[in-house]
């Protein structure tokens, strides 16, 4: 049988001894590079090389780039580590013509707005100045001509803010390519119905109609139309119990008699 070689534990102490100091000496390394590591974070964090390098903005519409920028309070001196995407969006929907506001960050430096603007439904008129109406029925200042959509409608005497209000949400409901057929809208109010207006569409006929029944009322339009004989333009007069076309030729005997037939 071989001998079992047999160590002392003098002779392991020297190498125990080494391997500890070795450790050590690894554990020190270790944290020396941890160290500088933070310090260079550290210095990167309030250095120039840390802050927004480009800010992208998608989704404008009415507002310019710089005025979405502006308010998202954001700029080149902005440390791009330190930005908040959700309080960015936060102060973009706080802006009355933005509707939704998505914020996101992309490496090394880029900051990426996207924003869904509120949807101009018609522009009111007094003393020849335009100001948009949004489909909220908020009215804003006086619009640059240069972003006028000009397949809205123009929209004249509403005195009433209920009216108006009800007008922009139903006219926020009409499918687009039917509010594309509206050349212009007047409130005229009666004694008995407050909510009466008049369209004068691009196509040639006028609708009367109500502001609180706009969107389903208007939905008809297209195929009322179809059904109309010949070239004769005229008043549609639309409610909950249907149409009523009125040529403009009409007189007034006629024109009586119609009504009775409706009434009946």
């Amino acid at each position: 049988m071989e001998e079992k070689r047999v160590v002392s534990i003098e002779d392991r102490i020297p190498k125990l001894k080494q391997e500890r100091r070795k450790k050590a000496n690894r554990k020190l390394i270790i944290y020396i590079v941890i160290f500088f590591i933070l310090i260079l974070v550290g210095i990167y964090l309030q250095s120039p090389l840390s802050n927004i390098s480009k800010i992208e903005v998608e989704g404008e519409q009415f507002l310019t780039e710089d005025e979405i920028i502006e308010t998202s309070k954001l700029d080149l001196d902005t440390n791009f580590w330190g930005t908040q995407s959700n309080k960015v969006e936060e102060a973009l929907r706080d802006h009355s013509q933005i509707k939704e506001a998505e914020v996101s960050k992309k490496l090394p430096g880029t900051i990426k707005i996207e924003v869904t603007e509120l949807t101009h439904i018609g522009y009111m008129t007094v003393e020849q100045v335009m100001y948009p109406v949004l489909e909220d029925g908020t009215i804003l200042e006086q619009v640059n001509k240069e972003v006028i959509d000009g397949s809205v409608p123009m929209i004249f005497q509403f005195k009433d803010a209920n009216n108006l209000q009800s007008l922009a949400n139903e006219l926020s409901k009409l499918p687009r390519y039917i509010r594309t057929l509206i050349s212009e809208i007047h409130s005229e109010p009666s004694d008995t119905n407050p909510y009466i207006i008049r369209l004068y569409m691009n196509d040639g006929y006028e609708v009367e109609t109500t502001a609180r029944d706009f969107a389903s009322n208007l939905k008809t339009y297209p195929s009322i139309v179809s059904q109309l004989e010949g070239d004769k333009k005229g008043v549609i007069k639309i409610d909950d119990g249907g149409a009523v076309f009125t040529p403009y030729d009409v007189n007034e005997e006629e024109q009586k008699l119609l009504e009775e037939k409706d009434e009946e």
